[in-house]
Formats: structure tokens, sequence, C-alpha cells
């Protein structure tokens, strides 16, 4: 069956070099809904490409406990 794709935009504070990106993504690899991981350095945007549901408040958790702050979540 044919899965819709969707994508998060999520607004990352404090995500300045490829380290920053490096550890978020790998973050972000644990779930299994997530399809692929886009990173903008220059906007501060992690762009999640995901099906079915991704709970949001999950993975600001998850970037959070990294130390960075996530400022805003919105639809792709």
């Amino acid at each position: 069956m044919f899965e819709k794709k969707k994508q998060k935009i999520i607004k990352v504070d404090g995500m300045h070099c490829e380290s920053c990106a490096k550890r978020i993504k790998k973050a972000l690899e644990t779930k299994k809904e997530i399809k692929k991981i886009k990173i903008d350095l220059k906007k501060k945007e992690v762009i999640l490409t995901y099906t079915n549901s991704l709970d949001e408040q999950e993975i600001k958790n998850l970037i959070e406990d990294l130390g960075y702050q996530v400022t805003e979540i919105k639809e792709g």
C-alpha cells in the first residue's frame, strides 16, 4: 500500500555548525516513521519527510534534550 509522505519544517535555535546538524540527525534517525532528514544550517531548519503520524512533542523533546531550542514546527 502506498503511504503518503508529509513534511514538517522545524526551526531550531542554536544549531550553527555541521556537528550540530549531525547530532540532531542522529537523534531523529531513531524514529522509524521519519523517512528523510534534511538540515539547512543557513535557515536553521530541519526538514523531516515522514509517513503516517509524527508526535511533534516527541520530536521537540529529542532536539531540545541535545541542548537546542525548537522555536517553530510547521507543515511543509
